[in-house]
C-alpha cells in the first residue's frame, strides 16, 4: 500500500507542479540580494562611505542572521505553522530588498542585508522539512532542484543589477528591484503550499539536545567552512577582478558564471549521486573542485578567470545541495531530520558568516586578497578529512543518543536503500 504522499504524488500532479514551482522560485529570491552588492561595491563605496570591512557586513549580517534564524527555526513554526512563517519570511526577504531604494547610508543598506538575511533564514530553515514530508521518494533531486534554483537566483542578481545600476543610473534602484521576483514568489507560496503544517503532529524535536551530540557539530563544521568559502567569492570575487581591471558589470559577470555553474552541480550531483546512500565520492569530488578553483584565485587569478569561477562554483553547488541531503539521510522522521538539519545550518551559517570579514581583515594586512584564498584552501583540507566519517552504516549510532535526549518516540532510524 503507498504512503499519503506517493497517493499524492500520482493523483494530485498538478499539485505537485505547483509545488515544485513553488520550490523553484522561492529559491531563486534566497540568495540574489547577496550576490548583487559585490559587483556595485566601488559605487556604494562612493556614495555610502563604507570601507572594506563595511562592505563585509553586506555578507557578514545576513549570514550570520541566516544561522541564528536557523536555531529559532523550531519555535518560529511551532507558533506559526510552517505555511505562514514561510510567507511572513518571503514577505520580510521582499520588503528588505525593496526598502534598499531608499538606502541612503551604509547604516540603512546594512539594515535591509539584516531584514533579507533574517527572511532567509527563516525560509531554508523549514523548507526543506515541507520538501521530505511532501515529496519524500523525490528528496535528492528535489533537494537539488530547490540548491540549483537557490543558485541561479545569485546568478540573477550578480549579472542584473550592474546591468541595472548602468541602465537607471542608480544602483539603489538595481537592488531594489530584487524584492520583485520575491512577491511573486509570496504569492505563488500563497497557492501552492498546504494549509496544514508539512510534519506530523509530533511533540516539537528541541535542537538544544543536538549541541551535545558529536555528530551536529561534526555537520556544521563542515558546512560552515565549506560555505565560508562560498561567502567569500560571493563578497569579494567582483571586487578582486576589479583591481585586476574588470569593470563592474564584467566582474558581475564572473559572480553570474560562479553560481549558474552552482546551480548546475547543485541539481546534477543529488541525482548522480541518488543511487547510493553513501554521498562521500561525490562529496570528496566537490571538495577538489573547490580545490582548483582557490588555488587558480591564489597563484593563476589571471590565467582562467571564468574557468576558476565556473569550477568553484561547481564544487560549492554539488557540495551544499548533497550535505543539505546527508543531514536529511541521517533520520528518515521530518520533524526529527529537520531538527538536525536546522542545527547544522544554523551554526554553519554562523561559521560562514566570519569569512568575508576575516577575507577584508586580511586585505587590509595584506594589500589582497591572496590570504584568505589560501585560508580556504585549509578550511578544503579540514572537511576533506571529516567527510570519511559520513558513512551512512553509522548514521544511527551517531544519532543513538540523541534519541534518548530528545525524545522517545521511537528506535533510531534504520536507512532504507530503496529511498533515493
Amino acid at each position: 500500500m503507498h504512503s499519503n504522499e506517493e497517493t499524492t504524488l500520482t493523483a494530485r500532479p498538478a499539485r505537485m507542479l505547483l509545488l515544485l514551482a513553488t520550490v523553484v522560485l522561492t529559491g531563486v529570491n534566497l540568495r540574489s540580494f547577496l550576490t548583487a552588492a559585490g559587483p556595485l561595491a566601488a559605487d556604494i563605496q562612493r556614495s555610502t562611505g563604507l570601507s572594506q570591512q563595511g562592505m563585509a557586513w553586506l555578507t557578514f549580517l545576513p549570514v550570520a542572521l541566516m544561522g541564528a534564524g536557523a536555531f529559532a527555526s523550531p519555535w518560529v513554526a511551532r507558533k506559526l505553522g510552517s505555511r505562514r512563517a514561510i510567507l511572513i519570511a518571503l514577505a520580510m526577504l521582499g520588503l528588505g530588498s525593496l526598502l534598499r531604494f531608499e538606502a541612503h547610508s551604509g547604516l540603512a543598506l546594512i539594515g535591509t542585508a539584516a531584514l533579507c538575511g533574517l527572511g532567509v533564514a527563516i525560509v531554508q530553515a523549514i523548507f526543506p522539512a515541507v520538501i521530505k514530508a511532501q515529496m519524500p521518494l523525490w528528496l535528492a533531486p528535489v533537494m537539488g532542484l530547490y540548491s540549483a534554483a537557490m543558485m541561479g537566483g545569485g546568478a540573477l542578481g550578480a549579472q542584473l543589477s550592474p546591468l541595472m545600476a548602468h541602465t537607471l543610473g542608480d544602483w539603489r534602484i538595481a537592488l531594489a528591484i530584487l524584492g520583485l521576483p520575491c512577491l511573486l514568489a509570496l504569492g505563488l507560496a500563497w497557492i501552492a503550499l498546504p494549509t496544514s503544517d508539512a510534519c506530523p503532529k509530533t511533540r516539537p524535536v528541541p535542537l538544544a539536545p543536538l549541541l551535545r551530540c558529536p555528530r551536529a557539530w561534526l555537520l556544521m563544521l563542515c558546512f560552515g567552512l565549506v560555505n565560508g568559502g562560498y561567502s567569500s567569492l560571493v563578497a569579494w570575487l567582483a571586487p578582486f577582478y576589479q583591481t585586476h581591471g574588470w569593470s563592474a558589470t564584467g566582474s558581475g559577470s564572473l559572480v553570474a558564471v560562479m553560481t549558474l555553474s552552482q546551480a548546475a552541480a547543485a541539481l546534477l550531483l543529488p541525482i548522480l549521486a541518488r543511487r547510493n546512500l553513501d554521498r562521500r565520492t561525490w562529496l570528496w569530488l566537490s571538495l577538489a573542485l573547490q580545490a582548483v578553483a582557490f588555488t587558480g584565485l591564489a597563484a593563476m587569478p589571471d590565467l582562467s578567470p571564468k574557468l576558476w569561477a565556473a569550477v568553484g562554483g561547481a564544487g560549492l553547488g554539488g557540495f551544499f545541495a548533497l550535505f543539505m541531503v546527508v543531514a536529511l539521510d541521517h533520520d528518515h522522521r521530518p520533524a526529527h531530520a529537520a531538527a538536525l538539519s536546522a542545527v547544522m545550518q544554523g551554526g554553519g551559517f554562523l561559521i560562514a558568516a566570519l569569512a568575508p570579514w576575516l577575507a577584508a581583515v586580511l586585505h587590509d594586512y595584506t594589500d589582497g586578497f591572496t590570504a584568505g584564498w589560501l585560508v580556504h584552501l585549509g578550511c578544503i583540507a579540514i572537511v576533506a578529512g571529516l567527510t570519511i566519517k559520513l558513512a551512512p552504516a553509522g548514521y544511527a549510532e551517531a544519532l543513538a543518543g540523541r534519541e534518548d535526549m530528545i525524545t522517545r518516540q521511537g528506535p533510531p532510524p534504520k536507512l532504507d536503500a530503496s529511498l533515493p
